[in-house]
C-alpha cells in the first residue's frame, strides 16, 4: 500500500522528539561517509530541498523509506531505552507516537491488572476470581474441621435440667417458688414410647431421620430460600438438630448458636444411635402446659403414661412439638392463640400427621380412616400446681404472660422461662391483693347463696387495681382459686363493660369535636366543633338515631334504630353532664354518631383500652359493646386521673438469672389527651359519684370519680373509678365454667336483688376495698378543670328552653343524696336464660333486643345506686364476647376468647 495514504504524523512522535543524529552518525549508518543532501523535515517524515520543498520518501537520490527509518532508529534506540527506564515504563517520549511501552514485570497476583487501561484495569480476571473462591472454600473447610475437632458435646442430663422460678412481691419478699422443674420431666426409654408416637413425629418433622447424618443441607437451603422469598420463618432442622437445641443450647436465633448446633449435630449424629437420639428428642421436647418430655405431656394432656398413648393421641402430641402455644386447644398467649383458633389448627395438624404416616408407609389407610372416624382426641383440661392455689396462680400467670408475650421486650421466650432459674420481681402489693380478695369474699359470702337460690350459682367477680402514675398493677382478683377456676377474671374474659365506656365517647367529643352537618363524613379539625359538658342533647326514650348530617340512620336491612333508655324513661333536653350523671343512653349514642365511632374508638385506644377487645364500630359501640379487661379499664381510667397521660400497665419490674439482670422495666407513657379534656372527664365522673348512679362510692370519704355500667339482660355489671393515687375496676357476671356451651347468664334475682347494677355489689366491693387500700394515704383533690369546648345542640335540641344543668360535685357526704328506686326497670326472671331475643338486629319495634354479632342490643340497667335512671348497656347478645373473637389480655396480646 502506498505510503502517501498514511496520515502524516503531527511532529510529536518518538522520532520527532529525539535529537537528530550527527552527520557522521547518519553517514555511518548508511554505509557511506557523505552527509545527506538536505536535513530531515520538522515532522521527521519527508525531506526538503534547499528551497524548502518536500520531496517524496523513497525518491531517487535519497534513501528509501525503510532505509530512512533504520537510520533514524539506529541512534535513538539507546536513548529510548534510557528514557523508558527513567520514566517507569512510560513511552519513550511520553507523546502520542507509535512507540511501544516497555512490558511490566509479571506479579503473582495480577491486580490491578497489567496492560489494561481504565475500568478494565480494576476488574479481576476469571483466574483471579476462581483462585480466590477456591482459597476461601479451603479456608472454610479448614476452619470447620478445626471447630468440629474442638467442639465438645455437653452432658445432656445437666443441660436439659429444668429449675424453679422464684417470684417476689413488690416489697422484695418472696411470693412463691413455682415452675415444674424436674418433677414434670420423667425420662422414659425408647421401648416405653409407642411406635406410633415415634413414627408420628418422624413423619411430621423429619421423614429421612433414619437415613440422614444429623444435618439436612437441602432442608436448610429450602428454609433459607422460603424466607428469602418472603415466606414464613422455618428452621430447616432435623430431629437431631432439634434434640441438640433442646438439650444443649438455648432458643436464641443467632448465627453463633446455629453454627454450634450444626457442629454438635454432626458429632452427635456420628456418635449416637438413631434410636437414642429419637428417645432424647421425645424426652426433652416441650409440649406445652409446662410439660417437658413425652411422659409429662401424656399426663398433662390425657392423664395417662406415655406407653398408654393411642395412635390418635400421639398424632396430636406430635403437633404440639411444632408449637404448643398455637396447638393447645385450651388456648395460649397472643391474638392468634385463642382456644377456638388453636383447636382448629390442632385438628388440621392432627389429620395431616395421620396422612403423613400413611404416605411414609408407617400406617395403613384403613387404620387412619378408622382413627379419623372416631374424631379428634380432645385433651383434658389442664391442672394447676398446688403451690399456685388461690390468687397466687393468677399473679404468676400474669407475670409470666407479661414476660413472654413480647420476647423482643424481655428477651425471654416462654420456653426459656419454663426452663426456670429466674428471679422475677413483680409489682404486686401483698396487702392490697389480700384486701381485694378478702373484700370480694366478704361481699360474696354475705349476699350470694347458691344453696338458697339457684340463680346465685355461677356468680363470678373480677377486678384489678392500677397505679395511674406509672401503670403498675398493684392487685388483682382473678377468681375463687387458680387451681379450680383457670381463667383469670382480671384479664380478658369477654365480659362487656356497658356504660363504663361512655367517658371515652365524651373524651372524643371534647378532643375531636362533632362534625359539621353540611360537610363530608371525613372532616378535619377546621370543620369540627369541640364539645362542652354543657352541650344539650335529647334524652327522651326511643328517639330516632340519626347520622351526623341529620338524616335518619338505617341498618343494612333498611330499619331505623330507636335507642331505649333504662326503664323506658324520657328525660327531655339535658346536658351531657346530666346524661353522664344518670347514664342516659340516647344522648351518648347520638353524640357518638355526631363525632364518629372511629373517633370514639381512637379515644378508647389512646386511653389504654386494647384494640383486640373492642367490638365492631356500629352505633351501639358508644354504649359499651366492647369487652376490655378489668386491668385495661383500670388503666384507661387512670389516664384521666393523671390529666391525660397514659402509662402502659405492667406487672414485672425486673427479671434476674444467675445474678445477671435479664430484664428491667422501662416506663412507657405518652400524652393521650390534653389536660382540659382529661380534667373535665374527671369532673363529670365526680358528679356520677356524688349525685348520680355511683353514689355508693361516696362512702370512700375522699374525692373520687367513677362510672357504673350494666349490660343487656342484666348479664354483667361494673364499677370503675379512681382517686389521684389509685384506679380500680370491679366486674360481676354469671357463667358456668364447666358447661359445654358456655353463655353469660342473666343476674335477675341474684343475691336476693331484683336486678344487679354496677352501683350494687361491684360498687360496694370497690368502695370497701379502696377504703382499705388507701388507708394512711393523703387525701388528694382532683385538678379544677379549665372550660372546654362550645355548647353544642344535638338533633332535636334547641337553645330554648334552657335545661337545668347539674352543678359540679359538692363536698363528699356519707349519705346518698337520692333514694334508690324499689322497682326494677324490667321484670326479673327467676329462671336463668341464655337464649337470644328473636328480634332482628337493631329493630326499632323491639324493646328487648339482642344480636350475636357484637352490634349491641337495647338495654340493661344500671340501677339506682343513688339516683333515678340508669344505664342501658346495649351490649348485644352477651352470649357472645363483646370484643373481637380473639379477646385481649392486659399487655396487648389476646389470650383467647371466652368459652361459651
Amino acid at each position: 500500500m502506498s505510503g502517501n495514504r498514511r496520515k502524516p504524523p503531527q511532529g510529536r512522535g518518538r522520532r520527532a522528539a529525539q535529537p537528530p543524529p550527527s552527520p557522521g552518525r547518519r553517514a555511518a549508518s548508511r554505509g557511506g561517509g557523505q552527509a545527506p543532501p538536505s536535513a530531515p523535515g520538522p515532522d521527521g517524515y519527508g525531506r526538503r530541498d534547499a528551497q524548502g520543498h518536500r520531496s517524496e520518501p523513497g525518491a531517487p537520490g535519497h534513501g528509501g523509506r525503510a532505509e530512512a527509518r533504520r537510520a533514524a532508529q539506529g541512534g535513538g534506540r539507546r536513548r529510548a531505552a534510557a528514557a523508558a527506564n527513567a520514566q517507569g515504563g512510560r513511552r519513550a517520549a511520553g507523546g502520542r507516537g507509535r512507540g511501544r511501552a516497555v512490558p511490566e514485570r509479571k506479579r503473582f497476583i495480577d491486580y490491578p491488572r497489567a496492560g489494561k487501561d481504565g475500568l478494565r484495569r480494576w476488574i479481576p480476571s476469571w483466574k483471579l476470581m476462581t483462585g480466590l473462591c477456591l482459597g476461601f472454600l479451603a479456608l472454610l473447610v479448614g476452619l470447620a474441621g478445626i471447630a468440629l475437632a474442638l467442639v465438645d458435646v455437653p452432658n445432656p442430663k445437666l443441660a436439659a435440667k429444668a429449675e424453679k422460678n422464684v417470684y417476689y412481691w413488690k416489697d422484695g419478699t418472696q411470693m412463691v417458688v413455682a415452675g415444674k422443674g424436674d418433677r414434670n420431666r420423667q425420662i422414659v426409654g425408647i421401648n416405653e414410647i409407642p411406635k406410633h408416637m415415634q413414627w408420628a413425629v418422624i413423619a411430621a418433622e423429619n421423614e429421612s431421620f433414619y437415613q440422614d447424618s444429623g444435618v439436612d443441607p437441602m432442608g436448610i437451603a429450602r428454609a433459607v430460600a422460603k424466607m428469602a422469598m418472603g415466606g414464613e420463618t422455618q428452621s430447616g432442622s432435623t430431629i437431631t438438630q432439634q434434640y441438640v437445641k433442646n438439650t444443649y443450647l438455648d432458643q436464641s436465633q443467632t448465627l453463633t448458636r446455629k453454627a454450634r448446633e450444626l457442629l454438635i449435630s454432626i458429632k452427635v449424629g456420628a456418635k449416637m444411635e438413631k434410636k437414642d437420639i429419637l428417645a432424647g428428642y421425645l424426652n426433652t421436647g416441650y409440649y406445652g402446659r409446662g410439660a417437658y418430655g413425652i411422659q409429662a405431656a401424656a399426663q398433662a394432656y390425657y392423664r395417662v403414661d406415655a406407653n398408654k398413648l393411642s395412635a390418635s393421641q400421639s398424632a396430636f402430641l406430635a403437633a404440639t412439638l411444632n408449637g404448643p402455644n398455637l396447638y393447645d386447644p385450651e388456648g395460649g398467649v397472643g391474638s392468634a392463640a385463642t382456644p377456638e383458633k388453636n383447636l382448629k389448627r390442632a385438628k388440621a395438624r392432627w389429620s395431616w400427621t395421620l396422612d403423613r404416616e400413611v404416605a411414609t408407609g408407617h400406617m395403613k389407610k384403613s387404620t387412619r380412616d378408622a382413627i379419623k372416624a372416631k374424631g379428634f382426641p380432645m385433651p383434658k383440661e389442664p391442672k394447676k400446681s398446688t403451690e399456685l392455689k388461690g390468687q397466687i396462680g393468677y399473679l404468676v400467670d400474669l407475670a409470666n404472660n407479661y414476660i413472654t408475650n413480647d420476647s423482643t421486650r424481655s428477651g425471654i421466650s416462654q420456653r426459656q422461662l419454663e426452663r426456670g432459674g429466674y428471679r422475677i420481681h413483680t409489682t404486686f402489693e401483698k396487702k392490697k391483693v389480700m384486701k381485694l380478695r378478702k373484700t370480694v369474699e366478704q361481699v360474696q359470702k354475705k349476699n350470694i347463696d347458691p344453696d338458697k337460690r339457684d340463680v346465685d350459682k355461677y356468680v363470678q367477680f373480677g377486678g384489678a387495681s392500677v397505679r395511674p402514675q406509672d401503670g403498675a398493677i398493684l392487685a388483682i382478683y382473678g377468681g375463687a382459686d387458680a387451681t379450680t377456676h383457670f381463667r383469670n377474671n382480671a384479664d380478658y374474659t369477654g365480659v362487656q363493660v356497658g356504660s363504663t365506656f361512655k367517658p371515652f365517647v365524651m373524651a372524643a367529643a371534647m378532643r375531636d369535636g362533632v362534625r359539621d352537618p353540611e360537610g363530608p363524613p371525613e372532616q378535619g379539625p377546621s370543620t369540627r366543633t369541640k364539645v362542652s359538658p354543657k352541650s344539650i342533647y335529647n334524652g327522651d326514650n326511643k328517639i330516632k338515631l340519626r347520622n351526623y348530617n341529620g338524616t335518619v340512620w338505617h341498618d343494612k336491612d333498611g330499619n331505623e334504630w330507636h335507642q331505649r333508655n333504662d326503664g323506658n324513661e324520657s328525660r327531655g333536653m339535658i346536658t351531657l353532664r346530666t346524661a353522664m350523671q344518670f347514664s342516659v343512653n340516647t344522648p351518648f349514642i347520638q353524640l357518638g354518631m355526631d363525632v364518629g365511632t372511629d373517633k370514639v374508638k381512637q379515644a378508647a385506644l389512646d386511653a389504654g383500652v386494647n384494640e383486640d377487645s373492642l367490638a365492631k364500630t356500629t352505633p351501639t359501640f358508644s354504649l359499651g359493646t366492647s369487652a376490655p379487661s378489668a386491668i385495661r379499664m383500670a388503666s384507661a381510667y387512670g389516664t384521666f386521673a393523671t390529666s391525660g397521660t397514659h402509662t402502659e400497665p405492667y406487672s414485672v419490674t425486673k427479671v434476674e438469672r444467675k445474678g445477671e439482670v435479664k430484664y428491667q422495666h422501662k416506663k412507657v407513657s405518652e400524652a393521650a389527651f390534653d389536660r382540659p379534656v382529661a380534667d373535665n372527664i374527671t369532673n363529670m365522673l365526680e358528679t356520677v359519684v356524688q349525685k348520680g348512679t355511683g353514689t355508693t362510692a361516696r362512702g370512700l370519704g375522699r374525692p373520687a370519680a367513677g362510672k357504673t355500667g350494666t349490660t343487656d339482660d342484666n348479664r354483667s355489671a361494673w364499677f370503675t373509678g379512681y382517686t389521684p393515687q389509685l384506679s380500680t375496676s370491679i366486674g360481676m357476671w354469671r357463667v358456668n365454667d364447666t358447661a359445654k356451651n358456655q353463655k353469660f347468664l342473666k343476674m335477675y334475682g341474684v343475691g336476693g336483688q331484683e336486678s344487679i347494677h354496677g352501683a350494687s355489689f361491684p360498687a360496694e366491693i370497690w368502695t370497701k376495698y379502696m377504703k382499705e387500700a388507701l388507708k394512711g394515704s393523703p387525701v388528694m383533690k382532683f385538678p379544677v378543670p379549665e372550660p372546654i369546648g362550645e355548647k353544642v345542640y344535638g338533633d332535636g335540641a334547641s337553645p330554648s328552653p334552657t335545661p337545668t344543668e347539674t352543678s359540679a360535685p359538692p363536698t363528699p357526704s356519707d349519705e346518698p343524696s337520692e333514694t334508690p328506686s324499689d322497682e326494677p326497670s324490667e321484670s326479673p326472671s327467676n329462671s336463668p336464660s341464655s337464649t337470644s331475643s328473636s328480634c332482628p338486629p337493631l329493630n326499632p319495634d323491639c324493646d328487648e333486643q339482642s344480636n350475636g354479632n357484637g352490634n349491641g342490643g337495647n338495654g340493661g340497667t344500671d340501677g339506682p345506686g343513688g339516683g333515678p335512671g340508669g344505664d342501658s348497656g346495649d351490649t348485644g347478645d352477651t352470649g357472645d364476647p363483646g370484643g373481637n373473637d380473639s379477646g385481649s389480655n392486659f399487655f396487648g396480646g389476646p389470650t383467647g376468647s371466652r368459652r361459651e
